[in-house]
């Protein structure tokens, strides 16, 4: 996980196309400090569950990440994180035919345009599930896992810098 992030954050940074803070571009990373150990106990504790190993995984490498393009979302740190229904009940709403954003956890900036969620499984034995999330955006795009999530946005941003 450490390394594509680290790759995103270069190539993001050398074509202009971060958001990021004068700190996170003179240090080519658009991470932050890893969470604790703690902090990712208590947001489970919080949230009612266990996070997913690969969530864990980044989070113990950057603990939120900053948008490394105009069409991605940043990543919350940990302790921010919530449940999609505590946050904006009228997604479910308006989306009632996908039942899983019931069980959404929002992991991403919410004054943003897309956002990534979390879905929590519904039984035992079933795995996560990963969506990215956007209005302009038909339907939910779904990922494998955290990491073929950020490895399409390192794709996207090596489409971006052979057109430049």
């Amino acid at each position: 996980m450490e390394k594509i992030l680290k790759d995103i954050s270069y190539l993001s940074i050398l074509i202009g196309e971060a958001v990021a803070t004068k700190g996170q571009i003179e240090n080519n990373w658009l991470g932050f400090k890893p969470a604790t150990s703690n902090e990712i106990k208590q947001t489970e504790q919080r949230l009612g569950l266990k996070l997913p190993e690969d969530y864990i995984s980044f989070l113990k490498v950057t603990n939120g990440f900053a948008v490394s393009n105009n069409i991605e979302p940043s990543f919350l740190p940990v302790q921010d994180i919530k449940y999609l229904r505590d946050i904006d009940p009228f997604i479910i709403e308006a989306y009632g035919f996908l039942e899983e954003l019931e069980r959404a956890i929002f992991i991403t900036g919410s004054d943003e345009e897309q956002h990534f969620f979390l879905i929590h499984p519904k039984k035992d034995g079933e795995k996560w599930r990963y969506w990215k999330f956007a209005n302009w955006y038909p339907g939910e795009h779904e990922f494998e896992n955290l990491e073929s999530y950020f490895k399409d946005v390192f794709e996207f941003l090596n489409k971006i810098a052979d057109e430049d």
